[in-house]
């Protein structure tokens, strides 16, 4: 009974929130899934049934509709195969693995026939994509009904989903089902399956699993029916179903997709939180591994307390951490890890996966084309969970990032963080520009709009924007309002070029007791400028140089000198002091992504 009423009050909750989503103009479409599958754990392979029911809040007529079939990227020879085996520096855990798969060891999901509201439709296999030509176009505001029928193959656990993971974990069952392309203001997002991640239809869904019944199933959705499954979910008594299969059904309230990981060996832990979710574990039986799992658990509450009191309420009624996986990857209400680790490890996959339930979970943003405003948001505020739980790196918690971005800079092999995921030249130029490059995205904001600033950005962000689907330009206009000031620059110069920051102080004269100093930009991307003087006498004075640009200046620490304002296109800044200079600093904070920070502190010669 507690589960229903928790489901129910999730319910009215996310219809609210629902109802909310097509105001100012914004819209997006709408899905309802129903599936039944049934998985033979002998041979991996499963059956299914799909009902999906779709709603076109555009204010276009759709011919054509398109599914993504993950699965079908684990055969030889297809784009994800391929690509592994050409690009310069290949993911380890694909390389040519996919080309080397036996028949029985590949993936695939097959739609053997599918309707439109009871008719036949027609359709196109294309690798990891379904082209669907509708019999009656779906009109602004209208709903269809597909049905389905479809098969698959689990194939060996290469990247993200797959059977028998390194450690051992049976099923990871993510990205297993025909799931509808997103369909936005920019068109279609059907992209192929070639080695990123992920966009999908906010909607709700209704699932059912039949299992072996010596399986223990974790994922997404609230489980309807405990008293017939037992295994750790709170029952008042177990009602045995006939057969050797139990039937797990779930259902997840507005969510973007759904996601399971199964295995005979879990063990299935929950810690319920005072004002918070019901958190779930499930981890293999395994003595080597057992204490860090049980360590993880209050550790896990912390983190979830942490990014409600941060970013904004978790609005689900329960989180599951679940053993399975490739290394870690989020989806809707739960993460697979793997767990197999250093307890310090455990947590800190921990703290960046369950960061993900805000970042591109909540904040669905497109990941193909927005992966730092993703990982890289994830990043800064998991980074920040980790010191304050931990209390190491308390200072400055994203200085690693910064590390990266330079050492990128410094390769050579840098592209714009506007790059599609899958058109890098180098995985490696990938995950910094994602990860390092998109956390110091955020941390350098404080720089330029205070850390107060930044705080009620994010949090504006999430109330603005969780359950729908936010762009860059979303993000920056939130911090425009929090602030005040102008801030496409910033988003420009540093997510869509690759423009760096370079400012240097080029020479100081002291003559009569009196300073002059002068500042260069050598960069392309303008910064404000914060400044700290010593003096000759040993005062220390700091003082603020806005952007004219930025049309305003974050607020300012009592006793920093504000000074004139300097414009992008003059390369060089006069600064005049009324004493004897010893000492200058350009960001002593450090949280200015400067190239070459040699060049930032001059000190006069005695």
């Amino acid at each position: 009974m507690r589960v229903l009423i928790g489901l129910i009050m999730t319910t009215c909750v996310l219809s609210t929130i629902q109802a909310q989503r097509f105001e100012n103009g914004y819209w997006q479409q709408e899905v309802s899934y129903k599936m039944t599958v049934d998985m033979d754990v002998e041979t991996y392979n499963f059956q299914g049934t799909q009902e999906l029911v779709y709603t076109n809040h555009s204010l276009e007529t759709l011919d054509r509709v398109f599914f993504h079939l993950f699965f079908n990227a684990f055969q030889p020879g297809s784009e994800m195969d391929v690509r592994s085996r050409t690009i310069a520096d290949p993911d380890s855990r694909v390389a040519d693995r996919i080309y080397k798969l036996s028949q029985d060891e590949i993936g695939f999901l097959n739609v053997s026939k599918l309707k439109q509201n009871g008719k036949d439709l027609a359709y196109k296999l294309s690798g990891t994509i379904l082209e669907v030509d509708l019999n009656k176009p779906i009109g602004p505001g209208e709903s269809t009904t597909f049905n389905m029928l479809f098969n698959g193959q689990v194939p060996l656990q290469i990247r993200r989903s797959g059977r028998n993971n390194k450690e051992g974990v049976a099923l990871s069952m993510a990205q297993w089902y025909p799931k509808l392309a997103e369909y936005d203001f920019e068109g279609w997002h059907a992209d192929p399956y070639i080695g990123r991640e992920f966009h999908g239809v906010w909607g709700d869904f209704d699932v059912t699993i039949n299992i072996d019944k010596d399986y223990i199933i974790g994922g997404t959705g609230y489980l309807q029916n405990p008293n017939d499954i037992g295994h750790g979910y709170e029952t008042k008594s177990v009602k045995p179903q006939k057969g050797d299969k139990l039937s797990w059904h779930f259902k997840a309230p507005m969510v973007h997709d759904f996601t399971w990981a199964a295995d005979p060996d879990y063990i299935h832990d929950t810690l319920k939180m005072k004002n918070g979710p019901t958190l779930h574990f499930f981890y293999q039986n395994d003595p080597e591994i057992i204490e860090n799992w049980k360590n993880l658990q209050p550790k896990t509450a912390e983190l979830m307390a942490f990014y409600s009191d941060n970013i904004g309420k978790y609005p689900y009624n329960q989180y599951s951490v679940i053993q399975g996986g490739d290394g870690g990857m989020e989806y809707g209400m739960c993460t697979l890890i793997t767990g197999k680790r250093p307890f310090n490890s455990l947590f800190g996959v921990t703290a960046h996966e369950m960061a993900h339930t805000w970042f591109q979970f909540l904040l669905a943003t497109d990941e193909s084309q927005h992966e730092w405003m993703d990982e890289g948001f994830t990043s800064y505020i998991s980074d920040r969970a980790e010191a304050k739980i931990t209390g190491l790196n308390t200072d400055h918690p994203s200085k690693n990032s910064y590390r990266g971005y330079y050492r990128l800079v410094e390769s050579g092999l840098e592209q714009p963080q506007s790059t599609h995921a899958d058109r890098y030249n180098y995985n490696y130029a990938y995950g910094v520009a994602a990860y390092s490059k998109g956390a110091v995205f955020l941390d350098q904001l404080s720089y330029v709009i205070g850390q107060e600033g930044l705080d009620k950005t994010i949090k504006k962000y999430f109330n603005d924007w969780h359950f729908k689907h936010p762009t860059p330009n979303d993000f920056i206009r939130c911090a425009e309002k929090v602030s005040g000031l102008e801030l496409s620059w910033y988003l420009n110069d540093w997510t869509r070029t690759t423009n760096q920051i370079d400012y240097s102080i080029k020479s100081v004269e002291n003559s009569d007791g009196k300073s002059v100093v002068m500042l260069e930009r050598a960069g392309l991307m303008p910064m404000p400028i914060d400044l700290t003087v010593t003096y000759v006498d040993g005062r220390v004075e700091n003082h603020h140089i806005p952007l004219t640009m930025m049309r305003g200046t974050k607020p300012l620490a009592t006793g920093t000198v504000l000074q004139k304002d300097w414009a992008w296109a003059y390369p060089t800044y006069t600064l005049t002091l009324k004493n004897a200079v010893k000492k200058v600093d350009i960001d002593p904070s450090q949280r200015m992504a400067d190239v070459n920070r040699e060049n930032n502190t001059f000190v006069m010669d005695n």
